[in-house]
């Protein structure tokens, strides 16, 4: 069986999309769409389901697929690494949410970069968890932090921890919405306070509003800035209020830059997930690498 199409046919597995799929091998779709026709052929059965929007795997798509990915991703490493381990440093691809992957993962993994014979390069890309786990799949990373968990048996995904949202404003917000109102009243408390967010859609707030007051927030978004430690940096400075992973700012709490609104008896909790592509942990660095950001996580929680 040759090696391009089964190549071509776990990306676009992976993908779900022809045109993804050739956009990511760097051929046009009638390419790819010619090469699955002949690995069906080869085969003598149907790999995908044709449908409106990209294309599903049948039965035995996914059989070849979860026995085919492992094997072409470890030559792939071969490809990239060479055969001399001990003249080059394997690169660990990995990919997350930018505050948390800075500030955990990466202070975690730069403790196993070197060139001491069991570390690796490291390199880091941002995004959220579609593209993160769209990227993994692709095998654009080998390692991904992810808030959502992956369906389907190609991506591999472990809890890594939990982390708990806080409902924070400046002091001088607090005293001007009183300080006891939101614990007392609840939501409607704060409907008229400005909201600082990551996105319109308020992901955070809303996610708060509805864990904690059974309701939806009232105001829209005054200050909306993608990235959580940006919104940080607004509500010290008065902005508004503002929902942010207790970790993120359990510094400024200290420090009374901040304080928090409410507390909650179950605080509203997100979990992170550490995923790779099933099979891949046969690799050593990916397997080091997962295997120390579990141990790592212990700490965060």
């Amino acid at each position: 069986m040759d090696l391009a199409l089964l190549r071509t046919f776990v990306t676009v597995h992976r993908a779900g999309s022809f045109t993804r799929a050739a956009a990511l091998l760097g051929l046009s779709q009638p390419a790819v769409t010619s090469q699955i026709r002949t690995l069906e052929r080869q085969l003598g059965r149907p790999l995908f389901l044709r449908q409106a929007r990209g294309v599903t795997p049948t039965s035995i798509g996914d059989e070849l697929a979860h026995k085919a990915a492992p094997h072409l991703d470890a030559l792939v490493e071969i490809a990239e690494t060479g055969l001399d381990d001990e003249s080059s440093l394997r690169t660990l691809h990995l990919a997350g949410p930018p505050e948390f992957t800075a500030e955990r993962a990466l202070p975690a993994l730069t403790e196993l970069t070197g060139d001491d014979g069991q570390g690796f390069a490291l390199r880091a890309s941002f995004g959220n968890a579609e593209e993160t786990l769209e990227g993994l799949a692709a095998g654009h990373h080998d390692l991904a932090i992810s808030t959502a968990r992956p369906r389907g048996a190609l991506l591999t995904a472990t809890p890594l921890c939990d982390e708990e949202h806080v409902l924070v404003a400046s002091p001088g917000r607090a005293e001007k919405i009183g300080r006891w109102k939101p614990r007392r009243q609840g939501a409607p408390a704060l409907e008229d306070v400005p909201v600082i967010e990551v996105h319109e859609s308020l992901p955070f707030v809303s996610r708060y509003w509805a864990s904690v007051f059974d309701s939806r927030p009232a105001a829209p978004g005054t200050v909306i800035v993608p990235d959580l430690r940006a919104v940080l940096a607004c509500a010290v400075a008065g902005a508004g209020l503002a929902v942010l992973p207790r970790y993120l700012c359990t510094d400024a709490l200290a420090r009374g830059e901040i304080v928090a609104l409410h507390e909650p008896a179950v605080p509203p909790l997100r979990t992170y997930f550490l995923v790779v592509r099933t099979g891949t942990l046969a690799m050593p660095h990916i397997a080091r690498a997962h295997e120390w950001l579990l141990r790592a996580a212990t700490d965060w929680c």
